[in-house]
């Protein structure tokens, strides 16, 4: 029998709001969420473009003891997953817990807890936090998931740079897929904003230095954002079983490598990785296909990835709506995959096609239509959410109406 894999909950913590309706919000109003902000360490600072969560703190308190004394990532994680798991509507008893798996990722981990522990022993000649392991390990937000819901099944992370989000929610599908588990948490999350972390994406030389432009011809880089997204996956008779409200069937995901190179993309992985997730779809008409394009703002990521939707789709390229909405919440890293497989189910569901904002010049190498500043109404059937990371590492997710 085939088991197919849908979506009954969403939880997002974004710098466009702290839940999936304030992050939908923003998406369709358009609104820019990136600022201007200072991060210091000792006698160091530097003011760059971030994308921001603020005003978390009363509701990371009633997370409980264990997570008050995690790292922030993993305090996202647990808030995105408290609101999927609410959408839900699942009751993870016994016998449910030991069949849901838990697949939550992150680029770069307790970024914060690192730089903290450092400053202590080089700068103040103190001892690290005692928790410091505990709270900087990437599986760290899997593990306190587990905790927090009694998830016995097949649980880990997952850490593949800006590919992390999409590959967790495609392992997860395929464990679902596979009967190794009914329910799955599935998503990412990525908290580093800090000192040590920018300077050391500053030093790349790709980070923007007003705001970021995805696709437009003077673009001059991404933006880093914090957050995270998570989705409740389940077992489509499971979910029919219990009179779930199923948001959407996750239908397709490509994975593969590109290599060549740690930095360049390559136009065919990001090809072929879009074909692998559409291999079991029919597209009759390709004005009916929304894609959340990686969309990066960087001169070698947009023109690559603009080539490798034209490959797929061939002359139908022109009639798709593609739009990265990082031009709206920053560059989420690890979490980018979580987040923007979010806005493709709320662009599937609502019927609107999210904007690339900060576009005001058009690049003749970029030539698809980014649905420039303002959300468009589009009939979508299909939603595509692409990831592409440093290393060359590939995951595409594809959403359908059930």
């Amino acid at each position: 029998m085939t088991r197919n894999v849908v979506v009954t909950g969403m939880g997002a913590v974004t710098p466009l709001g702290a839940s999936v309706d304030e992050f939908r919000d923003g998406l369709f109003a358009a609104r820019c969420a990136i600022e201007m902000r200072e991060y210091a360490l000792d006698r160091f600072s530097l003011t760059v473009p971030v994308a921001p969560v603020d005003g978390l703190e009363e509701r990371i308190k009633t997370l409980g003891a264990q997570l008050l004394r995690a790292d922030r990532f993993s305090q996202l994680a647990a808030l995105a997953a408290e609101e999927a798991a609410a959408q839900s509507g699942l009751v993870f008893d016994d016998a449910l817990g030991a069949r849901t798996a838990c697949i939550i990722g992150t680029g770069i981990g307790g970024q914060a807890t690192f730089d903290n522990g450092y400053t202590a022993m080089l700068c103040r000649e103190r001892r690290p936090h005692p928790l410091t392991i505990l709270k900087v390990i990437p599986n760290a937000a899997a593990s306190h998931l587990t905790i927090k819901y009694g998830v016995r099944g097949p649980a880990f992370a997952v850490s593949s740079a800006c590919a992390t989000g999409a590959h967790a929610i495609g392992v997860s599908s395929e464990l679902i897929k596979s009967g190794a588990a009914d329910v799955a948490f599935a998503g990412a999350s990525e908290a580093i904003l800090c000192y040590g972390a920018l300077e050391a994406w500053k030093a790349m030389h790709i980070l923007a230095d007003e705001t970021c432009r995805p696709f437009s011809k003077n673009r001059k880089g991404l933006v880093i954002g914090e957050g995270a997204g998570v989705l409740v996956l389940e077992e489509e008779e499971h979910a029919k079983a219990r009179g779930a409200d199923i948001l959407c069937r996750l239908s397709g995901f490509g994975m593969n490598a590109d290599g060549k190179d740690m930095i360049n993309p390559d136009m065919n992985g990001a090809a072929g990785a879009m074909k692998l997730a559409l291999k079991d779809i029919s597209i009759d008409d390709p004005s009916g296909v929304y894609i959340n394009a990686h969309g990066t703002g960087t001169l070698l990521n947009d023109p690559t990835e603009t080539k490798a939707i034209r490959k797929v789709f061939g002359a139908g390229a022109d009639k798709l709506a593609v739009s990265s909405t990082k031009s709206m919440h920053g560059h989420l890293l690890g979490a980018a995959g979580g987040i923007e497989a979010i806005a493709a189910i709320l662009a599937l569901r609502d019927g609107i096609a999210p904007p690339t904002v900060n576009y005001d010049e058009p690049d003749p190498e970029c030539d698809l239509d980014y649905i420039p500043n303002e959300a468009k109404e589009r009939d979508i059937s299909v939603a595509l959410s692409n990831s592409f990371a440093f290393g060359g590492l590939n995951a595409v997710t594809a959403f359908e109406k059930v």
